[in-house]
């Protein structure tokens, strides 16, 4: 890249935390963030229709819930907007670092499922044959997100919002890159966020065949390459990063590469054996980053028998015998959809900062832990094969 695009600061809002100290902390815990949660779901082809089912979920923490409702009471605005939004207005706040006074700053925070508690309430109360609420189509847009962030920052430029399911933040951070590289921004916020921890979306999960049924606590086995059985955790975000043109005093980091890909469809859900998409995104990322390794990959690895597999079958055709260490954090927090991405992103951000490696308890790196970590490679991929690969660097 021949002009650096920095990492001014990043955040999130998650059951890891909502500042980097405490994001950090869950990190060296090193202990899984899951709970039982209740939902009611309904089949029409079993008896009877609706039943409760317990599943493994990562909520946001107790404190961040408390703020979040502190939010609806005070503003009969927040009160009817989403929880993805409002998550992502919270992150935003955490991230924005408020010296871009008269700049163009431009917004991109996308989500994988948008609006979704409400629109499945909405739809509800439609099809009980109340009232369509007058809210209901400018609530649940999916550039809601995006323009309620530009209207809480105060930001006088673009503000737009886009879906690329699983791989939603990191195709914002591309979108981020793209606008700063061609002068039409002195800044852009983007992430993804993430608020389906709803009955409809577990039952998709759960129809897909995809949820954990762990009675363990380590109910998502993300990474362990040898398992039989699917064990994704679902869980709620948002995570938001700041992107300048250039390197400064306040830089947390440098994406020095990028690169993306897709591949020919052969189911709606899943990649290809050797995930040809991330074999191109990340040749692609180290190609811009002008390297022919990196220290560490963040693993997308959802904790889905094929997904987990295909990428690591992919990073070995790239890689070859000089395999970097390997991590993920979905053992820890879940699948956050449109959020992950950038929840990855900042782990990476993190591990660099702190100079410490975070292992999985469900592999062993052969490999041996640098004195000092230089470069990190990031992975996100959404269903139809859109793999986006993010190199980060001190």
């Amino acid at each position: 890249m021949d002009t650096p695009i920095s990492i001014s600061n990043i955040a999130s809002i998650s059951a890891l935390g909502t500042t980097q100290e405490e994001v950090w902390q869950s990190y060296r815990n090193w202990r899984p963030l899951f709970k039982k949660k209740s939902f009611i779901v309904s089949d029409p082809f079993i008896k009877p229709i609706s039943s409760e089912i317990k599943v493994w979920v990562s909520e946001i923490s107790s404190e961040a819930e408390a703020v979040l409702q502190q939010m609806k009471r005070s503003s009969a605005t927040y009160k009817k907007l989403d929880r993805s939004v409002l998550l992502a207005i919270m992150a935003s706040k955490e991230a924005f670092l408020g010296q871009f006074e008269g700049k163009n700053i431009g917004v991109n925070i996308g989500s994988s499922r948008g609006a979704t508690s409400l629109f499945e309430g909405f739809h509800e109360q439609f099809l009980r044959g109340e009232k369509v609420s007058a809210f209901t189509s400018p609530t649940t847009t999916l550039g809601n997100i995006s323009s309620w962030v530009g209207q809480e920052l105060n930001t006088n430029g673009v503000t737009i919002g886009h879906s690329v399911t699983c791989s939603t933040a990191l195709h914002a951070v591309l979108n981020g890159i793209a606008w700063l590289q061609a002068d039409m921004a002195d800044a852009f916020v983007v992430g993804g966020s993430e608020a389906a921890l709803t009955p409809f979306t577990i039952a998709q999960m759960k129809a897909m065949k995809l949820y954990s049924n762990s009675e363990n606590d380590l109910a998502c086995e993300s990474m362990k390459f040898q398992k039989e059985k699917n064990t994704m955790v679902l869980g709620e975000a948002s995570a938001v990063a700041v992107l300048e043109k250039g390197v400064f005093s306040h830089t947390q980091a440098i994406i020095s590469g990028y690169g993306f890909a897709s591949e020919k469809l052969t189911h709606n859900s899943s990649i290809s054996e050797n995930a040809s998409c991330f074999q191109k995104s990340m040749k692609m990322a180290l190609q811009k980053a002008n390297l022919q390794n990196v220290d560490a990959i963040v693993m997308h690895a959802p904790g889905t028998v094929k997904g987990d597999v295909s990428e690591l079958n992919a990073i070995k055709e790239v890689f070859g015998n000089e395999m970097p260490l390997l991590t993920s954090n979905k053992w820890l927090v879940g699948h956050t959809f449109g959020a992950s991405g950038m929840l990855s992103l900042e782990m990476a951000v993190l591990m660099l900062k702190h100079n410490q490696f975070i292992e999985n308890p469900y592999f062993n790196n052969e490999k041996q832990f640098p004195k000092q970590l230089k470069t990190i490679l990031v992975n996100a991929v959404g269903f139809g094969g859109n793999a986006v690969s993010i190199i980060v660097s001190k």
